[in-house]
């Protein structure tokens, strides 16, 4: 039998330095986010992953680009269904 190249094995150093690189290149595009999004307040929503996702080059800035819009959406419609629920039903408030 064959072994699937997805398959789990043991950690090598060039595995573990490899996943380090993109786990850095994860902090850097997150930092840029937060700086993108403390300059252009709420339109940061847009431009922060947008910014994030032109200085990551290749395939990584593709992905930060694209998740970003994925929570943005599902984060935006959970928060709008979480608060019509919680001002449409009755009130929850201990005295």
């Amino acid at each position: 039998m064959s072994e699937k190249k997805g398959a789990i094995g043991i950690p090598t150093v060039k595995g573990l330095g490899s996943t380090f690189k993109s786990f850095g290149i994860g902090v850097i595009g997150g930092l840029v986010f937060l700086l993108a999004y403390q300059l252009f307040g709420f339109l940061g929503v847009l431009a922060a992953p947008l910014l994030a996702g032109t200085m990551i080059k290749g395939e990584r800035g593709e992905t930060i680009a694209t998740m970003s819009g994925f929570l943005l959406l599902a984060i935006g419609v959970m928060g709008m269904s979480q608060s019509s629920s919680s001002s449409s039903g009755a009130s929850n408030e201990v005295m």
